[in-house]
């Protein structure tokens, strides 16, 4: 069954002397007033990531891939693996195959290949799920640096091993806004033409489990202590014609304090929208780590669930 409903929320990532999204000297991202902040793209990657180990009937289509030297592929060459059998393909056919994909179905994309035996091929899709950049909403940022040894010489004949150094992040809470409209596919299904399926219920329910579990499954040496925290999800009815602002104002550093060693996260602000809006609002949901975390003022306790409880109908 298609999923209608236009969707407003937020998600949050707990880093504790973690580095969830460094930048290309490998120390955390910040803004020029110092507050550490990560990219869109670092979330999109858990997500996929997630889907792409959970989902094996699911298409992940803008994940890096290697040929057999281990050399990453191009994007026709990524295409042409994917979709084995297309001789000639016609903007009309890649766009049913983009679209058969779920990372594509909800992040969009933007494709441009000379297509084996074909035309040039530009594609551009909007996204229904798009997703915010996450900034740190906790007092402090603060980054520290530790020196580590590497086994091995730079060069011959050295007298000791290398030393690098790797940077983290002391505490921070990221916060995401993200929003979803399926309307923004409205054109490309054209472009695909009949048969091309819209967005499902049951792809939803993936990307929400993914969005709730996904940081936390993807781990690494420098991610280890980087886990998903919180999600709020505000659905809207079907024909509601509201545009929501973002919640984001909604949720600052003064909104986020330690309570017995928890953080707890008043969502006054949020919930005051929710009420505001109520003849809009279809769902007002919380999804959080119990163990860890507190919600105080959040939507009715039955609207409460935890994050590692999500399933996939």
């Amino acid at each position: 069954m298609s999923f209608k409903n236009r969707v407003f929320g937020c998600v949050v990532v707990k880093s504790i002397n973690s580095n969830y999204n460094a930048d290309f000297s490998h120390q955390p991202r910040t803004l020029p007033d110092g507050t550490v902040y990560a990219t869109d793209k670092a979330l999109k990657y858990a997500i996929k990531n997630y889907l792409k180990d959970m989902s094996n009937d699911e298409k992940i289509f803008y994940f890096k891939r290697f040929n057999e030297d281990f050399q990453p592929l191009r994007l026709e060459d990524a295409y042409n693996s994917m979709f084995k059998d297309r001789v000639k393909p016609t903007k009309s056919v890649v766009a049913k195959d983009l679209l058969s994909c779920l990372d594509v179905k909800f992040f969009g994309a933007t494709f441009a290949m000379k297509a084996t035996g074909g035309d040039n091929i530009a594609i551009s899709i909007h996204g229904p799920l798009q997703i915010n950049h996450g900034v740190n909403i906790w007092h402090e940022n603060n980054i520290f640096s530790e020196q580590i040894m590497s086994p091995f010489a730079d060069k011959e004949g050295a007298d000791a091993s290398t030393l690098g150094r790797q940077s983290k992040l002391q505490e921070g809470h990221y916060l995401h806004h993200f929003s979803i409209n399926p309307n923004n596919l409205k054109d490309i299904l054209q472009l695909a033409g009949e048969g091309t399926k819209s967005m499902l219920k049951e792809d939803v329910y993936k990307i929400k489990d993914a969005m709730c579990k996904g940081v936390t499954y993807y781990d690494s040496a420098a991610k280890a202590g980087t886990d998903n925290e919180l999600m709020i999800w505000i659905q809207l009815k079907e024909n509601s014609k509201l545009v929501m602002p973002n919640i984001n104002s909604l949720i600052t550093q003064g909104n986020v304090s330690k309570e017995g060693g928890k953080i707890a996260f008043n969502l006054e602000g949020v919930s005051a929208l929710a009420t505001k809006y109520a003849e809009d609002i279809e769902d007002y949901q919380v999804y959080y780590q119990k163990e860890n975390t507190i919600i105080e003022n959040g939507p009715e306790e039955n609207n409460h669930f935890d994050l590692n409880q999500i399933f996939v109908k």
